[in-house]
């Protein structure tokens, strides 16, 4: 692992539809003493960020070119197409693409899905972005297909979306540079994974004083339970044995050398007359 100094903050890249608020959350319970600051890229600058340095890691979507970047997925989202509510399309709960082989479906030059051939007729001009295309759908030009996530961002009263089968889907990853996998980078993998506070990578390490408390709390937890249970001391007082048993051991101190009670034996077997 490289670059172990700590920076100032850390940077995390994000494209539109991604939430990592969650994330965030989480990093700045267990990392309060290193700022994590949001940059909000396009799918299109997510990796030149990364890769010239303007952000540590970035959650983007694949597919992506890895020659120099590791990448690790995350979750695949459920792809949609966005109609007015009034649509014929709206009355399902879900579609598929060859349901949509009369229709017009736009296609923005900003798509994040990566297709073969788009579903339905094609329209004239595409769009320049998702925003572009969401006020085309509302205007009653066409439908939209997209990811969840993007069709939740640019909600409108007047639009709605299904699940749609047969597409592409999208799939969200955290990608970093490969040359620079900081300690910060570690962290987050460590938190988007759902590792927890305690485990070994991801983990911040602990200071002497919360050792200290750590070792005093089990001391002071064995001697409770000892107390509890109402066992005797192994040890005695000072100088001698335990409390209430001879120095010698029990029995075998009390008897005399022959192993009889007094001491040696008293004379010779007795005779059969």
């Amino acid at each position: 692992m490289t670059g172990t100094e700590a920076p100032l903050s850390f940077r995390l890249a994000y494209v539109p539809g991604v939430t990592p608020a969650k994330w965030v959350r989480i990093w700045n319970e267990r990392l309060p003493e290193i700022p994590l600051t949001l940059l909000q890229v396009s799918a299109a600058e997510a990796t030149g960020a990364l890769r010239e340095g303007t952000a540590d890691a970035g959650l983007l979507r694949l597919p992506i070119d890895r020659t120099d970047l590791s990448a690790i997925p995350l979750y695949t989202e459920t792809t949609v197409v966005v109609v007015p509510k009034d649509h014929l399309v709206a009355a399902f709960e879900e579609v598929s693409a060859d349901d949509l082989a009369d229709e017009l479906v736009l296609h923005p030059l900003d798509d994040v899905l990566e297709w073969e051939r788009p579903p339905g007729r094609p329209a004239v001009e595409r769009p320049a972005t998702t925003a572009d295309a969401i006020e085309l759908v509302a205007a009653g030009v066409g439908l939209l297909i997209v990811p969840q996530s993007l069709a939740r961002l640019h909600h409108r009263r007047d639009l709605t979306y299904r699940p749609i089968t047969g597409t592409p889907q999208s799939r969200v990853a955290l990608s970093w540079p490969e040359d620079r996998t900081t300690d910060q980078v570690e962290d987050f993998i460590g938190i988007v994974r759902g590792r927890t506070v305690n485990s070994t990578r991801g983990r911040r390490p602990a200071t002497a004083e919360s050792t200290d408390k750590a070792a005093n709390k089990a001391t002071n937890k064995a001697a409770d339970k000892a107390r509890s249970t109402g066992k005797p001391k192994a040890a005695g007082p000072k100088g001698g044995a335990a409390r209430g048993k001879p120095a010698g051991g029990g029995r075998t101190a009390r008897r005399g050398a022959g192993g009889t009670k007094g001491g040696g034996r008293r004379g010779g077997p007795r005779r059969r007359s």
